[in-house]
């Protein structure tokens, strides 16, 4: 998967297209990802005790890998990375369109 946790990505397509965030969380084997701040569900839960009362929850749901592009820190735009090894031997992502390295270094 060309997304990884902790990037940030930028919605292409759906109801938050335009809007970016962090990856909270991967799921490789779905091909799926969930953003923080992006494509919110309401989840309806049962009381459980005194502590913990019942009641509306709105929270972040897994969207389509492909749905999103990792946003590049320089140029700031969408990017579909290639991964390229550098002369030390590291993998790395690089941004097609400026060649800077994407995600943790």
């Amino acid at each position: 998967m060309r997304v990884a946790k902790d990037d940030t990505v930028v919605v292409i397509s759906g109801d938050d297209k335009g809007k970016t965030g962090k990856v909270l969380k991967v799921f490789p084997g779905k091909h799926r990802v969930i953003v923080e701040g992006i494509n919110f569900i309401k989840r309806h839960t049962k009381p459980k005790s005194r502590m913990q009362p019942g009641g509306l929850i709105e929270k972040e749901a897994p969207i389509d890998v492909s749905n999103v592009m990792v946003q590049c820190p320089r140029c700031g735009e969408g990017t579909r990375p290639k991964r390229t090894r550098l002369v030390e031997g590291r993998r790395v992502r690089i941004c097609n369109k400026c060649n800077e390295i994407v995600g943790k270094a």
